[in-house]
C-alpha cells in the first residue's frame, strides 16, 4: 500500500531437529566409534558379527536388521589395507537396502587418494577406481548415500564421484588450530608447508599465522628440500600436511628449517599412514644419543592401526575426530 514505510523483516530459518543416528562400525574403528557415541546422546552404536568362513571369505551378520527400518543409519569404515576393504564394502552395500531412512558412510581416510593421476600410459589411478566403487552404493529410502571424508589428498578427487553419492569433505584443521591456541608460545608459531600443494590446500584455513613454504628441487638424480619463502629464524615452526607415509619429506623439511634458525619444529598431519612402522624414526630417544628433532607430532585417529601402535609415544599426540564426525552425522 502507498505510504506504508514499514520494512518487512526477513524470515528466520528454523534449524531442523537433530536426528537419532544408528552407527555401525568395523572392527578397527571400535575405539573411535565409542568416542563418537560419547559426544552425543543421539548416536547409538550398533553391532555386526564379523566372521569368516573356513576359506577366508567374510561371513557377516547385521544384528537387529529389522529394527533399523525407518532409522537414520551410518557406518564408520576404515580402509587401512586391501584385506579389510571387501568385507566392509559388503556391509556398506547391504545397509541402505534395509529400508533405512538415510545412509551415511564415514570414511575418515580415503586411502587411494595419493594415486589420483596418470604420469604415463599404463598407470592405474586407483583413487578413481575407489570413487567409482563407492559411487555405486545403493540409494536408501532417503536418497543417495552421504559420504564423509577428511582432508582428501587432492581436491579435484571430489569430481571422481558420481551423482549417486553426496560427498561431504571435512577437515582436521580446526583441531590443529584449537591445539595451537593451547601452546604457551602460540604467538611465536609459524606454519610451514612442505610444498606448494599443501600451501594451496591449507593456507586459507591457517591464514592468521605467519607461513613459510618449502619446495622439492631436483639436483642431478636427487630431490632436495629447500626453503622457498618465509623466515623461520627464532620461531616455533609447525609443518602441516594432509598425510604422512615414510616421513622422509618431513624429516628433510625439519633439517632445512632448523638450519635456517628455527628454535623448535613440530608437525601435523590428518592421516598418519606410516607403513612398516615408519613412525619409529620420529620417536624421542633418551640417554647420551638423545634425539628430539620434533617437539610435537600431532595426528588424528583417522588411521586406527597407527593410533593403536603409537599409543602415547612422544612426540606423538592424537587429536580425535570424534566430535567433528558426530557433528557431520547431523548434516
Amino acid at each position: 500500500m502507498a505510504g506504508n514505510n514499514s520494512v518487512q523483516q526477513p524470515l528466520k530459518m528454523e534449524k531442523p531437529n537433530k536426528k537419532k543416528v544408528l552407527l555401525f562400525y568395523c572392527v578397527e574403528s571400535h575405539e573411535l566409534a565409542h568416542k563418537i557415541s560419547a559426544k552425543s546422546d543421539l548416536i547409538h552404536l550398533q553391532s555386526i558379527n564379523w566372521r569368516s568362513f573356513d576359506d577366508g571369505f567374510p561371513n557377516l551378520f547385521i544384528n537387529n536388521a529389522q529394527d533399523i527400518r525407518g532409522q537414520h543409519v551410518a557406518f564408520l569404515a576404515s580402509f587401512s589395507s586391501p584385506a579389510v576393504i571387501f568385507e566392509q564394502l559388503s556391509v556398506i552395500f547391504a545397509l541402505p537396502r534395509l529400508f533405512v531412512a538415510s545412509f551415511t558412510l564415514v570414511l575418515p581416510f580415503f586411502p587411494t587418494g595419493s594415486f589420483e593421476r596418470m604420469e604415463e600410459e599404463g598407470d592405474v589411478a586407483t583413487a578413481f577406481t575407489m570413487a567409482r566403487i563407492l559411487s555405486n552404493i545403493p540409494v536408501s529410502r532417503g536418497g543417495p548415500t552421504s559420504l564423509v571424508i577428511y582432508d582428501i589428498h587432492a581436491l579435484q578427487e571430489r569430481f571422481y564421484f558420481s551423482d549417486h553419492v553426496l560427498p561431504c569433505f571435512e577437515t582436521g584443521m580446526p583441531l590443529l588450530k584449537q591445539r595451537l591456541d593451547q601452546l604457551p608460545d602460540v604467538n611465536n608459531v609459524v606454519i610451514a608447508f612442505p610444498d606448494d600443494g599443501a600451501w594451496k590446500r591449507f593456507h586459507k584455513q591457517l591464514d592468521h599465522f605467519p607461513t613459510v613454504v618449502c619446495a622439492k628441487v631436483r639436483e642431478g638424480d636427487k630431490r632436495i628440500v629447500r626453503l622457498k619463502e618465509g623466515d623461520p629464524a627464532g620461531r616455533h615452526i609447525v609443518i602441516v600436511d594432509d598425510l604422512v607415509q615414510s616421513g622422509g619429506t618431513l624429516i628433510e623439511c625439519q633439517k632445512v628449517l632448523a638450519a635456517h634458525g628455527a628454535t623448535k619444529v613440530s608437525a601435523y598431519v590428518t592421516h598418519a599412514v606410516f607403513p612398516k612402522r615408519s613412525w619409529q624414526k620420529f620417536v624421542h630417544t633418551t640417554g647420551e644419543n638423545s634425539k628430539k628433532a620434533f617437539e610435537y607430532f600431532w595426528i588424528t585417529d583417522s588411521c586406527a592401526p597407527t593410533v593403536k601402535d603409537i599409543a602415547n609415544t612422544a612426540p606423538f599426540e592424537v587429536l580425535s575426530l570424534a566430535g567433528s564426525i558426530a557433528d557431520a552425522l547431523q548434516i
